[in-house]
């Protein structure tokens, strides 16, 4: 019982582990003293702490004497505290602290303690050998069931340990094996791809599958021995996609290059088919910055293309097609055929463009078609300089124009084309002028050279709807009636006009603005004007068949084209709409065209008057020794005034100076030629009835002269033709050799016109 109360006491005031340790050790030692220590080993402890307790309170007794009656009473208080109930102890505590000794108290109880600590400490040396046989009895006898039903457990524990292991390692491996499955089942699938790819002969798919396999798929499971396998195959199965590609790629693109021609003329036929219902719609991108560029493909990679590839060796095979085009350049289907395989050709790869990846790109398929048109251009230029057909230049022009619209609609810049275009059309207008040079040349060679004879008002009709011919006089005469120029002049008129509606045919789908067109018409007709109709008007003038009469026709055809003139800017200006005063618009040079041509021809009529003339006078044969004279004139210059009076009642219906002009020179040359006669160095000598023969001639061509052989002209004109001569003659004849000495230089001298050398030269003969 003082064992518990000391336990008490410990608890209540020490919460040390070594304390409790004691108070253990006296509950032990209580057990033993009461059961037997193996079948109550805790009682044993118990009793220990006790016995330490009752220690603690022996040496708290021996510090008895130092406070008799503090020590009573702490004495007291510790044997009612071990001998009280641990529930009843409150009032006895208490008591404690109503003292002032409460700290002595404390000092009491760690003494009474000890003292039990040492009571404790002996009583477990004394029994300590007993208490270990029975602790370790007891332990053996617990340790032995404990550790059977331990290893039974733990066999059964370590048998499940095992198969969950096993049941781990299993599943790490399973979880493994997922994982590189995972990572090779993608790569065996890609690899069966290719294979099947490969045995279905789709080999562009194949070459991107094999491509991603090797860069993707392939170095992910590089540690397996199947993925060397695959590499080492890879190489093998491009080199045999690669031959067998090429080997489809040849021969896909000779059945191309044999199709191209088929294909084209389907895109053609459908950009004209287009083109006409788009014909008054203004033209989409040809200006100066279209673009595809090339229209945007955004299907296609700007990946590098093998320009050795059989698709280059296509492209040279296709484009270089001038044997061909040499062979039949003067033939429109020569030019079809051209066009129409170079269209196939590029809407075959614009269509593998657009439905690959990889195989072209835009960068390429902009060098390949600057490098077709290049070679385009170099070959219409040169071969339609070899063309002298306008219809095929022509018919060029418009293949040339839906080739254009067809590859335009393809995206590809055709602006170089048209640019092409331009320059053909100066080679067409050449070639215009050259067919025309020979319209024109038979047109001359056809003529009658004689007034057109109407007979009818239709016939009349038909010649004013060529010509605009305004002459009211002529309106009103009856039938038959004479129109007053040859049928060359309504027919040249019509040829201008279908000139310059062949030069508008050019222009059309040119996108030229109407100011343009309207230039080039009028350039293009000037040059008519100017160069052809203007040189074959001076050859036919100039032609040794061309009589005096024809040259009077051809005076008054191109007096009357000269008048006509304001008709064709009429009709240039209603074809093109735009009106001769617009600014730097150019004007028609026919004008002074046909006045060149006229004065050409009024000078060939002097000049084939004169020759005529010379002709009557080489007829003369002149006895220069006669003694006396015929009495009338000579044959030959009575011929040679007939000639005259006839040649200039032809002058009538031409203008009055230009008769007046060609009567005065023809009078001057006579009289310029008979008096060479006279001169003549092969005359040595001459008579006075030579002389008196000569003057009756020169009478006969004053008679003429004062007959006003041309209206306009006085007689006292034409006969100043003859003053020389005349005065000359008077000289020998009356022998007036002193009034001629005596008046010699004055002005009013009877024989001024006598040059004293002529004299002198006449009077030796």
């Amino acid at each position: 019982m003082v064992c518990v109360l000391f336990r008490i006491a410990e608890l209540f005031h020490s919460h040390d582990v070594s304390r409790v340790f004691c108070h253990l050790c006296i509950t032990l030692l209580s057990v033993i003293y009461i059961t037997p220590p193996r079948s109550q080993p805790v009682q044993v402890v118990l009793h220990l702490k006790e016995g330490r307790k009752t220690s603690d309170a022996f040496c708290a007794k021996m510090a008895e004497s130092e406070s008799l009656e503090i020590t009573a009473e702490h004495e007291r208080i510790l044997r009612e505290i071990e001998s009280t109930d641990t529930a009843c102890i409150g009032p006895t505590l208490r008591s404690v602290y109503d003292g002032s000794e409460h700290e002595h108290f404390l000092d009491k109880l760690e003494t009474r303690i000890k003292g039990h600590d040492r009571e404790i400490e002996k009583m477990c040396n004394f029994h300590y050998q007993g208490f270990v046989d029975s602790i370790t009895e007891l332990l053996k006898v617990q340790v032995v069931s404990t550790n059977q039903q331990l290893q039974d457990s733990g066999k059964e524990m370590v048998s499940r340990m095992e198969e969950l292991n096993r049941c781990l390692v299993q599943q790490r491996n399973i979880a493994t094996t997922i994982d590189k499955l995972t990572l090779c089942l993608p790569v065996l699938k890609m690899y069966s791809r290719l294979n099947d790819q490969m045995k279905a002969k789709r080999y562009y798919p194949a070459l991107k599958t094999l491509d991603i396999l090797e860069h993707e798929f392939l170095p992910k499971v590089i540690q397996y021995r199947f993925s060397r396998i695959m590499m080492d195959a890879l190489p093998k199965l491009r080199q045999q996609i690669r031959d067998v590609s090429m080997s489809d790629l040849k021969d896909f693109l000779e059945s191309i290059r044999k199709h191209s021609e088929h294909i084209g003329q389907t895109a053609m036929r459908q950009a004209e088919q287009q083109r006409g219902l788009d014909s008054s719609a203004p033209r989409k991108g040809c200006g100066p910055e279209t673009h595809l560029g090339r229209k945007d493909a955004g299907s296609s990679s700007d990946a590098e293309v093998d320009t050795n590839s059989p698709a280059s060796e296509q492209d040279s095979g296709i484009l270089e097609e001038d044997d061909d085009v040499e062979e039949e350049h003067e033939t429109l289907e020569g030019y079809k055929k051209y066009f129409n395989q170079i269209v196939g050709f590029f809407v075959v790869e614009d269509h593998i463009l657009h439905t690959t990846q990889g195989l072209v790109n835009n960068a390429y398929m902009e060098e390949l078609w600057a490098m077709a048109l290049s070679k385009i251009i170099a070959v219409l230029r040169t071969h339609s300089s070899y063309s002298t057909d306008p219809n095929l230049v022509l018919d060029l022009k418009n293949l040339i124009v839906i080739f254009a619209d067809t590859l335009q609609g393809y995206g590809y810049l055709v602006n170089q084309l048209f640019d092409l275009l331009l320059e053909i059309r100066d080679q067409y207008c050449e070639v215009l002028l050259k067919k025309w040079a020979a319209v024109f040349r038979q047109l001359f060679d056809d003529d009658n050279y004689t007034p057109i004879l109407v007979n009818s008002q239709e016939e009349f009709q038909n010649v004013t709807n060529q010509f605009p011919l305004v002459d009211v006089a002529l309106e009103e005469e009856s039938f038959p009636k004479k129109i007053p120029f040859s049928q060359f002049v309504p027919s040249i008129f019509a040829q201008v006009k279908a000139f310059t509606q062949a030069c508008l045919k050019f222009s059309e789908d040119l996108h030229l603005s109407s100011t343009e067109i309207d230039d080039m018409i009028r350039k293009s007709a000037n040059l008519l004007l100017t160069r052809v109709l203007s040189s074959a008007l001076q050859s036919l003038i100039r032609k040794t068949h061309i009589g005096l009469t024809e040259l009077v026709q051809i005076i008054i055809n191109t007096t009357y084209l000269e008048q006509s003139c304001k008709h064709l800017e009429e009709f240039v200006t209603d074809i093109t709409n735009v009106s001769p005063e617009t600014v730097h618009t150019t004007k028609l040079y026919g004008t002074s065209t046909f006045k060149d041509a006229r004065h050409t021809a009024e000078e060939e009529i002097y000049t084939k008057l004169n020759q005529k003339i010379d002709e009557f006078l080489q007829l003369a044969d002149y006895d220069w020794m006669l003694v006396e004279p015929l009495g009338h004139a000579s044959d030959y210059l009575v011929d040679l005034i007939n000639f005259l009076r006839s040649t200039f009642a032809v002058f009538t219906h031409l203008p009055g100076k230009v008769a007046q002009t060609a009567c005065m020179s023809a009078c001057k040359h006579l009289a310029s030629t008979l008096l060479q006669l006279l001169l003549n160095p092969e005359v040595k000598q001459l008579t006075m009835g030579a002389i008196q023969q000569f003057n009756l001639d020169l009478l006969q061509c004053e008679s003429f002269a004062s007959s006003e052989p041309v209206s306009g002209l006085q007689g006292e004109t034409l006969q100043l033709a003859f003053i020389d001569l005349r005065q000359l003659l008077d000289l020998f004849m009356v022998w007036d050799w002193s009034t001629y000495l005596a008046d010699y230089g004055q002005a009013s001298s009877k024989y001024l016109r006598v040059n004293p050398s002529t004299a002198l030269v006449l009077l030796e003969k």
